[in-house]
Order: structure tokens, then C-alpha cells, then sequence
């Protein structure tokens, strides 16, 4: 292809950062994104001042920047804030070399076999969760099943990384690093950034959570290493400890260990208990999906707990688990940012230009989802997923950066839906329309109140 042939993508162009930033920050980044791409397209651009942006919307789009060209994209300046305010150099924020070695170390322990060794902590929690419903069903109460999802979320990934069983710890982890997460989602989203050493009360909550998390991760390593090693639990911390790369022989620092305990708590806990609530939201607006649902646990597991080996005889309950992934996915934007110069189905990528992968977006696209809005489970039958592009469908990412995490995620999603799901029936309270926005992650700036019914 010539450069004469080269063109630059549709989109909106502006001299002023604060034109397009500020109409951002009042539409909600989802819907500023919804209507770019309706305006301008599956590839379009956003220049904001010297900022470029990408809008990756088309899954051939998708496939060259995780996939063919990949060498050309990574993480580079657009997670500078997630680096600094949240994750440290964790695997999510890695790049090159580092990020390399550091995958392969920590593969081992998130295979699909590798995860079910979590089970028994999973069933634990789970089954304590049965009670804590049980005590709130039928009574007509509200709950907030967000807060109701981290909850349990949060109680499994401590115990799984850190064998924490104290309830103070649990919950004083769980508000701390929610804090952080708040914080840094809100710290993108601001034009105008003050300095984190000025005196707000934000910053001043955002310091005090963050040396919170810290200091007892810290400690938790320091008390570990003081024991000799075979006296160690036997949970995820543990095992990192233990890893050596086979390239350099070296261990993980304790700094390293601290930041992939933030990010694995972070990974852990906060996207599957967004998948679950919106999930528990879709079943109540879908009766007919709740009632085959239903019908299948019934059928496999009648009133007893599922095992291991009960979840491959759930495939309808997968299948729910995907669709809510695909029509509300945790991650609805992510970013990697071009390297060098690059062209596009014929158009201009600047070095240093931001791509914004958009699964939220991706997965309405009328092309590829017929009548994209409906909550449909069937969509994930094998004959039908054989039909589709790959990348229609990219909740954890794709390439080889796709989430570490996406098989424990899964396999939790499944089995807490095969224990909570065979028991209750979650329902949105009446009158209630949640207002779906992306702070980080896909959430309601409203809550999701639901009531629980039992079965």
C-alpha cells in the first residue's frame, strides 16, 4: 500500500483538552465511545490536544492489534496511573522482558486444572454464604448485590492468596483497596488533576487505604519468611514465593510479591463479582432463562453441593455465565498503546497513539451479535460459537496478554452460581433501572438493590 493510499481515520478532532474531556466526563466514557462509534464508525479516531485515540470496535481491528501486529502494541503510558496509584509493577502492568518472565513463572498455578485446586475454598465460602441468604430471604429487604458479590468475591481471594480467615482483615482489605480502585478510576477520568500530596479528602483516603494494604501485605510476607518455608500455608502467596524463573533462576522480591498480591486481589475479586451481580440482574429480567437454569441444577444436582466434576454437566450455566461476560463485561474498555508507526485497514496509526479496545461495545455489534441486546445463552451452544469470529468476543483481552486470571474467574463464576442459583432467587427491586457506567470496571452509578428469595 502506497502513502498516498494511506488515509486518516474518521472521528473527532479538537486543539482543546478540556472540549472533548469535559463531554466525556458528563456523557460517561461508555456512552461518549457508543456514540463515536455510531457516528464514525468500528475504526475512529479522538484527538484530544496532542493525545490520539483509537476506537478498536471491528473484530479483524481487534485480532491485528492483540494478535498480527502485536510486537507493536504493549502497556506503556496508558497505564501509568494504574502503576502508580494501584498496581505497581504487577503482571497487569508489566511490559517486554519483565512482563515475559513474570508470565511464564505464574502460568502454572491458573490453568483450567490448576484453579480447581481453589475448590474447597470456593464451596467454604460459598456454602457459609447459603446462610447468610438464607437469614435474608423472604423478609423483603434490599440488599445491594454488588456490595453482596465483593463480599463473598473478597473472602475467597484472601483466603485463596494469603489463607486469611479473620473477619476484621477480610473486610478492612476489602474497603481498602475498593478505596484505591475508586480512586485511581476517578483520577483518569479528571481533566484536572491535583497533586496527591494536596489535603482532599480523597487524597487523604486514597494514602491512608493504600498504607493499609501495604503494611499487612508486608507483613503477611515478613511473618512467612520468618517461618521455615515447609511450615508454610499451603495457598497462592506461598506458591509465588516458591516460583523461580526457569530463565534466571531468581525469586519474586517482596515488592514483587506485594504488587501481583494487590493486582491478583484486585483481578480477583472485583471482576467476578461484577460479572456475578450483573448476571443475578440479567436471570431477574429473564424469567425464561432463569427457569432453564432452574431446571438444570435441579436435574444434576437435585439439594446437594456441586462437585468438580458436576460443572461439566452445567453447560446451560456456562453458558449464562458467558452471555452476562459478553452483554456486561467487567472490563468494558481496555487500552494498548502503538509503538511505532502502523496502518490499519488502510489507516494512519501514529506511534504513541492509545488504542482503545472496547469489549463492551464489540459485543453489541449488530454484524456479529444478531438482535445484540437480547440476553440470550443459547449464542454459546458449540455450533453456534464455531460460526463466529474469535475475536467478537473478548472479555479477558486477547493475544498473549489475555487476563491470567480468565480460568479462575470462570471456574468461580460457575460454581458459586451452581450453589447460590440452586437456592435462591435474587429480584430487582420493583421501579429500579440501573444506570450502567464503566468506573474502572462496569458497574451502576445507581446500585443494584435486589430482594433474595429462596427456592
Amino acid at each position: 500500500m502506497t502513502k498516498s493510499m494511506i488515509t486518516a481515520a474518521p472521528g473527532r478532532r479538537s486543539r482543546y483538552i478540556l472540549d472533548i474531556a469535559l463531554e466525556m466526563q458528563r456523557k460517561g466514557l461508555l456512552q461518549f465511545f457508543e456514540d463515536a462509534w455510531k457516528t464514525y464508525g468500528d475504526f475512529c479516531q479522538i484527538q484530544i490536544g496532542p493525545r490520539n485515540l483509537f476506537l478498536v470496535i471491528h473484530p479483524e481491528h481487534v485480532h491485528h492489534v492483540n494478535v498480527a501486529n502485536r510486537q507493536n502494541y504493549d502497556k506503556l503510558q496508558s497505564y501509568d496511573a494504574v502503576r502508580e496509584l494501584l498496581l505497581g509493577d504487577g503482571l497487569v502492568t508489566a511490559t517486554g522482558e519483565a512482563w515475559r518472565i513474570r508470565r511464564k513463572l505464574m502460568a502454572p498455578f491458573f490453568t483450567p486444572r490448576g484453579v480447581e485446586q481453589y475448590y474447597p475454598v470456593i464451596l467454604a465460602d460459598g456454602l457459609d454464604f447459603i446462610q447468610r441468604w438464607q437469614s435474608k430471604a423472604g423478609s423483603g429487604q434490599a440488599v445491594d448485590m454488588i456490595q453482596e458479590m465483593m463480599s463473598i468475591t473478597a473472602s475467597i481471594i484472601l483466603k485463596t492468596l494469603f489463607s486469611t480467615q479473620s473477619e476484621e482483615n477480610l473486610v478492612e482489605m476489602k474497603e481498602a483497596v475498593e478505596t484505591m480502585i475508586s480512586f485511581t478510576s476517578s483520577h483518569e477520568m479528571t481533566p484536572l488533576k491535583l497533586p496527591l500530596w494536596a489535603p482532599t479528602r480523597r487524597n487523604v483516603a486514597y494514602r491512608q487505604a493504600r498504607q493499609r494494604v501495604h503494611t499487612f501485605i508486608d507483613a503477611v510476607i515478613a511473618q512467612r519468611r520468618a517461618l521455615p518455608e515447609q511450615e508454610w500455608p499451603d495457598d497462592l502467596l506461598s506458591r509465588l514465593m516458591r516460583a523461580r524463573s526457569e530463565e534466571t533462576g531468581e525469586a519474586l522480591s517482596d515488592k514483587l510479591l506485594r504488587d501481583e498480591s494487590i493486582t491478583l486481589f484486585f483481578a480477583g475479586h472485583e471482576t467476578t463479582a461484577r460479572t456475578l451481580t450483573f448476571m443475578w440482574y440479567a436471570l431477574s429480567q429473564n424469567r425464561d432463562v432463569e427457569q432453564r437454569l432452574h431446571q438444570e441444577l435441579d436435574q444434576v444436582l437435585g439439594d446437594r453441593p456441586p462437585q468438580i466434576a458436576d460443572l461439566k454437566k452445567l453447560p446451560y450455566t456456562l453458558q449464562v455465565i458467558k452471555e452476562t461476560l459478553r452483554l456486561y463485561p467487567p472490563a468494558p474498555v481496555y487500552v494498548r498503546d502503538a509503538v511505532a508507526d502502523d496502518v490499519i485497514d488502510g489507516m494512519h496509526v501514529p506511534a504513541g497513539s492509545q488504542m482503545m479496545m472496547v469489549p463492551y461495545l464489540t459485543h453489541r455489534h449488530p454484524a456479529f451479535w444478531p438482535d445484540p441486546l437480547r440476553f440470550d445463552p443459547d449464542r454459546w451452544l458449540p455450533e453456534e460459537e464455531a460460526k463466529r469470529h474469535p475475536l467478537a468476543y473478548h472479555p479477558f483481552a486477547a493475544g498473549q496478554r489475555i487476563c491470567i486470571g480468565n480460568n479462575f474467574s470462570l471456574f468461580e463464576s460457575h460454581l458459586l452460581t451452581a450453589l447460590l442459583a440452586r437456592r435462591f432467587t435474587p429480584r430487582l427491586v420493583a421501579g429500579h433501572q440501573p444506570q450502567i457506567v464503566m468506573s474502572g470496571t462496569l458497574g451502576s452509578a445507581n446500585g443494584m438493590p435486589m430482594t433474595i428469595e429462596a427456592r
